[in-house]
């Protein structure tokens, strides 16, 4: 006959039991723990880049960003307020000098167009009939002086038979009075003629000018309009690849509204923008290093906008070849533009580790093991960093990723 086992020990029995799981768990624990720490105080050879302590020259840079963008691009905007027609062409397509690439309603420019060449010719019209009607004015002027002339003449004659005759009292002084007066004013009135067609000449000449610079002016207008109604033809303006159309047909667009862009996709240049805090450092004809992944392009600095725009300087940078097969519109790169050079310091590779000028600590590896050591460093360029103190000729040091031991002071390296 079984006998009931007694609470007490039952309940003895059942922390004996918690005591030993909880002493199993305890030891898993302990030995992840342990695990997890010799793990994280030994790491493969195989996971780490290391680089040498030596001497030599460092071109100094100054590190940007840039794009990718074509050599040659032209935007197309419409020359009118007008309404898209047809569309000959989509983005992508390849296109010739003067190939069609979409029509435009010219209507009412055709229109405006041929009105204008009509009153052009009116204009040219008008500008004959006065310089016709001003001549015959000078003609008729030049006529009454040549009539005035012989008058004149005959009245001189008539005042020295009078005068002859009155010496010969033949004639009374009141006659040769008279005379000589129908004789003055006779010389007056010719010279008031030749006056009158003198200043006719000289308004006959501005009137002729006026009319001519008017005529000028509306020809530069129709000028102006023809250039207009060419443009509004949309032609390719160069041997290129349309990369943009709008192809909305019927939409409305307005005169300056971008319509194509097309861009030679063969050669190519970088657009940067750098922190205006290197202005100083950045100028033309800079020499500058385009790293896209593992490519490195050379290239100058070309031309460096003047003015600021949040905090940010653009410059171009022109590549030696610009038309490298492993070009793409729109790729991202890194740019670093020399600046200065050093010559026989202390350097080691550059990489991610480097962030600018000052303090680091930085792992240098020996006998197997990798010791954390607080290193100055300097200037950089896109493939070395100055070393100022801390490292000495031919130390090897840990140049990658190395934040999850930053807890450590030694690491074993396992072959």
């Amino acid at each position: 006959m079984d006998r009931e086992i007694p609470l007490s020990e039952q309940r003895k029995e059942k922390r004996n039991q918690i005591i030993r799981y909880g002493a199993v768990i305890a030891g898993i624990i302990a030995v992840i723990v342990i695990a997890i720490h010799f793990l994280q105080s030994s790491i493969s050879s195989k996971n780490i880049i290391t680089g040498t302590v030596d001497k030599g020259t460092i071109e100094i840079t100054v590190n940007a960003s840039g794009n990718v963008i074509p050599l040659s691009e032209e935007i197309i905007v419409s020359p009118i307020n007008s309404r898209i027609l047809e569309v000959y062409k989509e983005a992508g397509d390849s296109v010739k000098t003067g190939e069609p690439i979409l029509k435009l309603e010219l209507a009412s420019v055709e229109t405006d167009y041929k009105q204008k060449l009509d009153e052009k010719e009116m204009k040219k019209s008008k500008l004959i009939q006065s310089q016709v009607s001003l001549d015959n004015t000078l003609s008729d002027l030049q006529m009454q002086m040549q009539v005035k002339d012989m008058r004149l003449k005959q009245l001189e004659t008539e005042m020295k038979n009078e005068r002859y005759l009155d010496s010969i009292g033949a004639s009374t002084s009141d006659k040769v009075r008279q005379a000589e007066l129908n004789y003055e004013v006779s010389k007056l009135e010719l010279q008031q003629l030749k006056q009158q067609i003198e200043n006719q000449k000289k308004n006959a000449a501005a009137e002729v000018k006026v009319q001519q610079l008017d005529l000028s002016i509306f020809e530069k207008s129709l000028a102006e309009s023809a250039r207009l109604l060419k443009d509004s033809r949309i032609l390719s303006p160069q041997k290129a690849t349309l990369t943009y159309v709008n192809n909305q047909i019927g939409s409305q667009v307005s005169a300056g509204t971008q319509i194509a862009i097309v861009s030679d996709l063969s050669h190519f240049k970088i657009l940067a923008e750098i922190a205006d805090s290197y202005a100083e450092k950045l100028s033309a004809g800079a020499k500058a290093i385009i790293k896209i992944g593992q490519l490195q392009l050379e290239g100058t600095v070309v031309n460096v906008t003047p003015s600021v725009k949040n905090g940010v300087i653009n410059f171009t940078v022109m590549l030696k070849d610009s038309g490298n097969s492993r070009l793409r519109s729109g790729l991202k790169t890194d740019v670093y533009v020399t600046h200065g050079i050093r010559d026989e310091v202390l350097r080691i590779p550059n990489a991610s580790y480097y962030i600018g000028a000052g303090e680091y600590e930085l792992w240098v590896v020996k006998n197997g093991e990798a010791e954390k050591r607080k290193v100055k460093l300097g200037e950089s360029s896109f493939e070395y960093v100055e070393v100022i103190g801390g490292l000495n000729m031919g130390e090897q040091v840990i140049i990658s990723d190395m934040s999850q031991y930053k807890d450590k002071e030694k690491i074993k390296i396992n072959q």
